[in-house]
């Protein structure tokens, strides 16, 4: 079993081929830009160089977001494409349950936080369970500062990680009980979609790809252009 697997939610371009036991390589690209330039040559490299051809894939696995617009699309539409060409199956990650699995063995209250641009963060919240990690809320859309009531509220030990927990950093540093993670977790990590990918597709946690969106959360900037002019 081949699983191909990539995230384009944020400003890294994510890459990573992995079997039913281990993870064969992985390409990690912080571009703040040009995902549709990157993505292709960084698959193509890497099978390149693990000797691997796109006929002997099982499966394509993909990060859905949310995340930026334009990077997100790229990559949900690769993946669509390559697995209607391939005829293989399709595997939708949400790229925050990536970042929470890299901290699954922690015991604080886990908030993944990415940079949703214009003042504005991508989250939700998890907690530890065995053998991974539990989403509790739903994958939201807020201010650093709305977001640090709302953890000032719970009162938990907390762990922020992601590029926006460290963009608004000084946001969060008045909570109580808070740690943040290190800077390699900035970006959703595609070794943990090859593994989250892998465990869907042994339960044959498939998705059609008509069925696969983007989770945006909000309006792209030409449909806000649009609302604002009342169209």
């Amino acid at each position: 079993m081949l699983l191909l697997c990539f995230d384009t939610a944020t400003p890294q371009v994510g890459v990573a081929l992995g079997s039913d036991d281990e993870i064969l390589g992985r390409i990690q690209l912080a571009r703040p830009q040009h995902h549709a330039e990157h993505l292709a040559p960084a698959i193509h490299y890497l099978c390149e160089k693990l000797d691997v051809t796109l006929d002997q894939l099982s499966a394509i696995g993909v990060g859905i977001g949310p995340g930026l617009f334009t990077g997100l699309r790229v990559g949900v539409t690769t993946a669509k494409v390559m697995a209607q060409a391939l005829r293989i199956p399709l595997i939708a990650v949400p790229s925050l349950d990536l970042l929470a699995f890299e901290v699954r063995y922690t015991d604080r209250l886990v908030v993944p936080v990415l940079d949703a641009r214009r003042g504005e963060v991508f989250y939700s919240t998890y907690r530890q369970v065995p053998g991974g990690v539990q989403r509790l809320s739903d994958y939201e859309i807020a201010t650093a500062d709305d977001l640090a009531g709302e953890l000032s509220a719970k009162g938990e030990e907390v762990l922020l990680l992601g590029d926006g927990a460290l963009r608004y950093r000084e946001r969060f540093y008045d909570l109580d009980r808070m740690e943040f993670g290190p800077q390699s977790l900035c970006y959703p990590s595609p070794s943990a979609l090859v593994e989250l990918a892998r465990a869907k597709f042994f339960r044959e946690d498939f998705c059609q790809p008509r069925q696969v969106h983007p989770l945006y959360l909000r309006l792209s900037d030409a449909e806000l252009n649009w609302a604002r002019l009342g169209r």
